[in-house]
């Protein structure tokens, strides 16, 4: 091992130098050479920028995968370089169960044929949670994550480089205002010169060319900082969100027509409409239909009864789907009742001179 004592002497002086420097210019006792006012603007950005991406970049980290120990984990098998092994997602989990299930109750029965269904459907769910998790992981926390330790680390180590590098020009400077003799002087000047070869060719230009430093820094810093192109990342991740939703919204609207199918009156109990996933309005599905004889019902000829009326506290917004429902708005109060033949999920509600069917989970009846 090569052991230099000069050349170890030389780097404790220059650190000496450094701190004393350092020291002097927070107690304002030296001069500070500053840097072009747009390039110290670049560097606050990019301080901006940093503190930014790592808290986006940590909290999409507990957005996909709310387990503190399998972030962990995961974290562990990446730095050792080794495949992480498959992990099943919560909704493959709970649709393998169900179709377990199925088998112990019968599959030819209504729940266990029920729970195939619903059981697949999870099954469904939970790979399209593993194809998002997967998009999202190298459309946008991979780049994220190149950016804090790659990018970053680059404009860092430059940083401190610029500042020890300042340090010294602003060091050797002082010696140099505070030589008395002529020969102290003249040395001095030769390491002021010294130190001028071995300057980065833009710290020059930085103290004595503010104009050029401009361009040159925005060139530099921009590379750096917005080289991963964050903004198309953050677009890409965007759109796996909405392909997974997506997916998600059309397996549970086919699960639910489904079932609405088979059980079209005591399965479901949202009487709410199902959209086809294009999202015509022509293509609605109702999720709870009114038993046969309702449907044949005409409101305008049905007559309150002598006595069963009640009040009803309306408890959300509710858009009627035709003619023969009554549109409701939450907070309001309506007299309902029931007529024979009716669906038990259905009343019959009036407002005024208006009167049409009003599902009863929208309803709080009141004494």
């Amino acid at each position: 091992m090569d052991f230099s004592v000069k050349k170890l002497a030389c780097d404790a002086g220059v650190f000496f130098s450094r701190a004393v420097q350092y020291t002097e210019e927070k107690l304002g006792q030296a001069e500070k050479t500053e840097l072009d006012a747009h390039f110290e603007s670049l560097l606050a950005r990019a301080d901006c920028t940093k503190n930014w991406t790592e808290k986006i970049y940590r909290q999409t980290e507990v957005l996909l995968q709310p387990n503190p120990s399998a972030r962990i984990e995961e974290f562990l098998y990446e730095k050792l370089d080794r495949k992480l092994p498959y992990r099943a997602t919560n909704g493959e989990i709970l649709g393998q169960y169900m179709l377990e299930a199925a088998k112990e109750f019968g599959p030819g029965t209504p729940y266990g044929s029920t729970l195939i269904q619903v059981g697949d459907c999870q099954r469904r769910l939970g790979g399209a949670e593993r194809e998002f998790l997967q998009t999202s992981s190298i459309s946008f926390l991979t780049p994220l994550r190149n950016f804090l330790e790659g990018d970053w680390r680059t404009i860092t180590k430059e940083r401190r480089l610029l500042e020890n590098r300042r340090l010294d020009l602003d060091a050797c400077k002082a010696r140099l205002k505070k030589a008395k003799a002529a020969e102290a002087k003249a040395a001095v000047s030769f390491s002021l010169y010294s130190l001028y070869s071995i300057l980065p060719p833009q710290l020059p230009l930085f103290i004595h060319y503010p104009a050029l430093s401009s361009t040159s820094c925005s060139a530099l810093c921009y590379t750096a900082v917005f080289g991963v192109n964050h903004l198309r990342c953050l677009h890409e991740f965007v759109e796996a969100q909405a392909t997974y939703y997506n997916q998600c919204h059309h397996f549970m609207q086919e699960l639910q027509k489904e079932l609405s199918r088979r059980y079209p009156n005591s399965f479901l109990v949202n009487p709410r409409s199902v959209r086809s996933s294009s999202g015509d309005a022509s293509s609605t599905v109702p999720v709870n239909s009114l038993s046969p004889e309702a449907e044949a019902l005409q409101i305008e000829e049905v007559q309150p009864p002598a006595s069963g009326t009640r009040k009803a506290k309306v408890l959300y917004d509710y858009d009627a789907a035709d003619s023969s429902e009554l549109s409701l708005l939450a907070d309001e109060l309506i007299t309902v009742y029931t007529v024979p033949g009716m669906d038990s999920d259905w009343l019959i509600g009036e407002r005024g001179n208006q009167k049409g069917k009003v599902p009863v989970t929208y309803l709080e009846l009141l004494s």
